[in-house]
C-alpha cells in the first residue's frame, strides 16, 4: 500500500493511477445553497452526481469489474452523492468488505465533516488513509450565506447558529483524523461574491491544523438550487484565491470536481462499459445466482467475560468485551475493545454495533431487549450463555448449536448486574 499513489493528494500519481468511487450514500445531512443533487447527466462532472446507489454488496460486483478492466485502480473512495456519514453504516460496510477483498487498496472518504468525528476510530481500524473535509468558511456569518440548513441530532439548525456547530464539527474531525495518522485535503467551494474574499482566512486556519492539501474548487452553476444565479469563478479569481491560500498550505490544482460514480484516472472520459455495469449491478439482489457470493462471514467473536475464561458478564456490565478469531488450528484472543458509556439509551447500542461491526456474534451471559434488538438489527447475532469461551467462540464459527450451553433460567435486565439495573440504558 502505497500512500504516494492516490491521484488527489500527490500530482506525480494522477496520470498513472486511477480511483474508483463507490455511490453507496445517498442521504445528506447539510443542504448547499449551491448544490442540487436531484438532477444526473452521463456527461456531467461534479460532485453530487451519479448514475446508481448501490448497496454495500453490489459495490463488490461493480468493483471487481472497475478492478479487470482498470487494474490502475489504487483508490476506493466513498463521495456521495450525499454524505457518506450520513449514511455511516453503508459506508464503513462497504469499506469493511473492499478491505477485506481488497487488502492493498486505498481508501478515501470525502464529507462535509458535520458527523465525521464519531467515526473516527472506526476509519482508523479500517486502515482509511485519505479523508477530505469541505470546509468552505471558517466564519458563521459566512456560512449561513453558503447552507440553507443542516440536520443536527435529528434536528434542523438553520443559519449562523447551523454554521458555528458544523464548523466546530469540522475542526474536532480534523484534529482528530491528524491525531490518528490519516492525511487529510480540505476542498473549499470558491463562491463569487459569498466567501471569495474569505479564502485565505479559511487557509490560514487549515495551515494551522496542519492538513496536507488544500484543494480550492471553483463553483459550478446547478440548476435548481438556490445560488443557481451565481456566475462560474473567472479562472483569474481562482488563480489569485489559490495564491493566497499556498501562503498556509500546500495545494492542489490539477481537481476534476469528481462524479460521485467517478472512476479511473483524474479527467478521464466516463467509460460506457463500466457506467453500464454500475447501473447493473443496481439491480442485482440475488448473489448466489452469479455462481459466487460476496456474502463474506465477519471475521471475529466478541464476548463478555469477568475473568476472560467464561462467558459469564452480562452486557449491560460490561466495560469492554474480548475480541476472538478463529484462526484455523485454534480459538485466539485478538484484542479488547472499551463498550460506550451508559446512558444513553439506544445510541449507547448502536454505538457497540459499529465497534462489533467485524463481528459475526457476541456471546454474554445476559442482556436486555432493546440492545439485543438493535445489535442484531445491525446483523450481529446475540447468544445468552454460559461456559467455556473456547467451546462457545468454536461452536459459532463450525455453526454448532449452543443450545448446551444457554442460560438457563432467563433473567430480567439486571438481575444479574452487578449495579442498579440501569446498565443498559
Amino acid at each position: 500500500m502505497n500512500l504516494d499513489h492516490h491521484p488527489c493528494f500527490n500530482i506525480k500519481a494522477h496520470k498513472t493511477f486511477g480511483r474508483v468511487h463507490l455511490p453507496v450514500a445517498p442521504r445528506c445531512n447539510i443542504q448547499c445553497k449551491f448544490c442540487n443533487r436531484k438532477f444526473d447527466c452521463v456527461n456531467e462532472s461534479r460532485p453530487g452526481v451519479t448514475s446508481a446507489v448501490l448497496t454495500p454488496l453490489q459495490t463488490m460486483l461493480y468493483l471487481d469489474e472497475v478492478v479487470k478492466q482498470k487494474p490502475n485502480i489504487r483508490v476506493v473512495g466513498i463521495a456521495g452523492p450525499g454524505d457518506p456519514f450520513a449514511n455511516a453504516k453503508e459506508t464503513l460496510e462497504t469499506f469493511e468488505l473492499v478491505r477485506e477483498t481488497y487488502p492493498d487498496i486505498l481508501l478515501c472518504v470525502a464529507s462535509n465533516g458535520l458527523n465525521v468525528l464519531p467515526y473516527i476510530d472506526d476509519l482508523a481500524r479500517l486502515k482509511v488513509s485519505h479523508v477530505t473535509i469541505t470546509v468552505n468558511a471558517v466564519n458563521p456569518k459566512v456560512g449561513a450565506k453558503i447552507y440553507s440548513w443542516m440536520r443536527i441530532d435529528k434536528k434542523v439548525v438553520r443559519a449562523t447558529d447551523g454554521a458555528k456547530i458544523l464548523l466546530d464539527r469540522q475542526l474536532a474531525a480534523i484534529t482528530g483524523l491528524k491525531e490518528r495518522g490519516i492525511l487529510v485535503k480540505i476542498n473549499t467551494i470558491l463562491l463569487p461574491k459569498i466567501n471569495d474574499d474569505h479564502i485565505e482566512d479559511v487557509a490560514r486556519a487549515m495551515g494551522e491544523l496542519d492538513v496536507d492539501i488544500f484543494n480550492c474548487m471553483p463553483y459550478y452553476p446547478s440548476s435548481g438550487s438556490a445560488l443557481e444565479h451565481l456566475p462560474e469563478p473567472t479562472s483569474v479569481q481562482l488563480e489569485r484565491s489559490r495564491k493566497n491560500a499556498a501562503k498556509y498550505v500546500k495545494q492542489m490544482r490539477h481537481c476534476t470536481r469528481c462524479r460521485a460514480d467517478a472512476v479511473g484516472l483524474l479527467g478521464e472520459t466516463p467509460s460506457p462499459v463500466l457506467m453500464q455495469s454500475l447501473v447493473s449491478c443496481q439491480n442485482i439482489v440475488s448473489f448466489e445466482s452469479l455462481g459466487k457470493s460476496k456474502v463474506k462471514e465477519k471475521p471475529y467473536v466478541a464476548v463478555a467475560s469477568h475473568e476472560g475464561v467464561l462467558v459469564n458478564q452480562h452486557l449491560g456490565e460490561a466495560y469492554q468485551l474480548l475480541i476472538f478469531k478463529n484462526n484455523g488450528n485454534e480459538i485466539e484472543l485478538v484484542e479488547q475493545r472499551a463498550t460506550p458509556e451508559p446512558g444513553r439509551g439506544n445510541r449507547r447500542w448502536q454505538s457497540l454495533s459499529r465497534i462489533l461491526s467485524d463481528c459475526r456474534a457476541l456471546l454474554v451471559s445476559g442482556v436486555g431487549k432493546n440492545p439485543r434488538k438493535v445489535i442484531e438489527d445491525n446483523g450481529i447475532d446475540i447468544f445468552e450463555v454460559e461456559g467455556m469461551i473456547t467451546e462457545a467462540v468454536k461452536a459459532v464459527y463450525e455453526k454448532k448449536s449452543l443450545k448446551h450451553l444457554t442460560v438457563c433460567k432467563i433473567k430480567a435486565c439486571g438481575a444479574s448486574c452487578g449495579g442498579n439495573a440501569m446498565g443498559c440504558g
